[in-house]
């Protein structure tokens, strides 16, 4: 027998991956795990064909490929009047989780205290934890899970270190509005605290709504990690590349760590994706494009029991399950998927103590014959 001591000792297979398992052995139609059921443009594809074929095949540079992060730096400057240094202050990573994960691991000692909102993307806490880091975690609640600002600074001391943000928020679909700008300014402001903002979902914000960006506020942008994901941007979940923005300060700490974490990533689609975003008008209607998915899946459900509740944000839908079982959530997603084929995410599981507040997470990133499909199993609950 070999004995060691485990660093994450009461973490256990992501509710992801449990999900989406028990999805394809009874056959059921997964809106479980985030991630799109429909191809990425063609276009795209051919110009990953295109850069294998010219060769583009080796190691791209540790930060990444310049042209890509040059378009990055163009894309950002366009969007929110925030100029960042292609060369210092942009890296490419192996998808939006592997940036949080190296940000958090630069930075973050045993004993620093770090604020997560929750319900929280699972990847913060253990982060968090394996580099010696304690959670403090802050609850939200249904229905529109607003920020008690009061409240936060109560967890505020000496030891905070960072605070962990995600606007448009997974799994809830909230967003950041402008007082939590300001209060997350005022909070912040003559301390030392770091602000790491998963911003994957930038561009799927709904209502006319803006995407409150750390990098459009100079005293927030001067502390701020702030992660992107190419997947949810370009429908390509599986390529796994991202990128990470920071003042050259924190970067050059970043890649310290990134240069032995992955290294470098895909070097043919960073190529193709740079060319790609030279297409605007794909990524300024891409919320017009998830608006239309949300509100198809919203007129559907109203012929549920499900109580639908807000999205502003994201491509995932929150619904109570209050009016139609007193079941635990893990227990009743599970017979939800067994039972009638539908899978969903217990919001639980985005909870440190596991809080059930009797809300599920369906993801609407699908086909529209997918949501359809999954509505007619749906009303027989």
């Amino acid at each position: 027998m070999i004995h060691f001591k485990s660093k994450l000792p009461k973490t256990a297979t992501t509710i992801f991956t449990v999900m989406s398992k028990l999805a394809a052995d009874h056959n059921a139609i997964n809106l479980s795990q985030g991630f799109p059921d429909y191809d990425s443009p063609a276009e795209l594809s051919n110009l990953v064909n295109k850069y294998i074929q010219q060769g583009k095949n080796q190691y791209a540079p540790m930060t990444g490929v310049p042209l890509l992060r040059q378009r990055i730096s163009d894309k950002i400057n366009e969007l929110y009047q925030s100029e960042y240094d292609a060369d210092t202050e942009i890296t490419i990573t192996a998808g939006g989780t592997q940036a949080i994960f190296t940000a958090i691991a630069a930075t973050i000692q045993p004993g620093d205290e770090v604020i997560v909102f929750e319900p929280a993307y699972d990847s913060y806490a253990p982060t968090v934890k394996l580099f010696g880091g304690l959670v403090k975690p802050f609850e939200l609640s249904p229905p529109d899970y607003k920020i008690d600002w009061q409240m936060v600074r109560k967890l505020i001391s000496s030891r905070t270190r960072m605070i962990i943000l995600n606007s448009p928020q997974n799994p809830t679909g909230a967003i950041l509005e402008e007082e939590d700008i300001k209060q997350l300014i005022a909070i912040t402001r003559g301390t030392d605290i770091l602000i790491l903002s998963d911003e994957v979902y930038e561009h799927l914000i709904y209502d006319g709504k803006p995407h409150l960006s750390m990098c459009r506020f100079p005293e927030l942008r001067e502390r701020s990690f702030i992660t992107f994901s190419f997947g949810k941007l370009l429908h390509t979940t599986g390529w796994k590349i991202g990128y990470c923005l920071a003042p050259k300060i924190l970067m050059d700490e970043f890649r310290k760590v990134h240069q032995f974490l992955v290294f470098s990533v895909n070097t043919p689609m960073q190529y193709a994706i740079a060319e790609f975003l030279t297409n605007k008008d794909y990524y300024n209607e891409l919320g017009n494009y998830f608006q239309k998915k949300r509100d198809f899946f919203r007129s559907m459900l109203q012929n549920t029991r499900f109580e639908i509740l807000p999205c502003m944000g994201s491509y995932f839908q929150n619904v109570q399950i209050s009016k139609i079982t007193d079941e635990k959530d893990t227990d009743f997603v599970k017979r939800l998927t067994t039972d009638f084929g539908v899978a969903a995410i217990p919001n639980s599981a985005f909870y440190n103590k596991g809080t059930d507040f009797g809300v599920i997470r369906f993801c609407f990133a699908k086909k529209e014959e997918t949501l359809e499909k999954a509505i007619n199993l749906l009303t027989k609950v």
